[in-house]
């Protein structure tokens, strides 16, 4: 498998500045997790944007999708927020012969206690077994991404 990453930044990559209380979005940390685990497959990363995906709109959703259609692999795994990924994989659905997965974190990945590896090798497992489609990958389960909803109150996806 050569899988292609696009990152477009979301909590994942969210670095913490003591010096100024607040939360950025970082360098795509995904590259560097991957290589961590010693991955038995190529994988290259393309950055699309640095953004939380509450500040997304639909011109960065349309980036994300001519960015999926333009590149070879047929395995494409998306690292985005998680407030705006549903929209984002709406967004990317009809594209023909690709497995797109998205997924991201509820806590940034240079947090010791992150959801991000976790999430991260469910989105890899479910991009090599699921058929072409767009899902997202997400508390240790796969969606269908025309059939989920992030719960906000309980801070999960959940299936409609």
């Amino acid at each position: 498998m050569k899988l292609h990453i696009i990152t477009t930044g979301g909590t994942i990559d969210k670095i913490y500045f003591d010096a100024k209380s607040d939360y950025q979005v970082g360098d795509p940390v995904i590259g560097q997790l991957l290589q961590r685990m010693g991955v038995g497959f190529d994988f290259s990363v393309e950055s699309a944007m640095r953004k939380d995906s509450l500040d997304m709109d639909d011109a960065d959703r349309a980036t994300i999708r001519a960015l999926v259609a333009r590149c070879s692999e047929e395995c494409v795994l998306i690292t985005h927020g998680t407030d705006g990924m549903v929209a984002t994989a709406k967004a990317l659905a009809g594209l023909a012969d690709k497995r797109i997965v998205l997924t991201g974190a509820l806590q940034p990945a240079a947090f010791a206690e992150s959801d991000a590896v976790f999430n991260i090798g469910c989105a890899i497992g479910a991009v090599q077994s699921k058929p072409p489609g767009v899902y997202i990958a997400m508390n240790g389960q796969v969606f269908d991404a025309d059939r989920v909803v992030k719960n906000v109150a309980a801070n999960r996806f959940e299936a409609l």
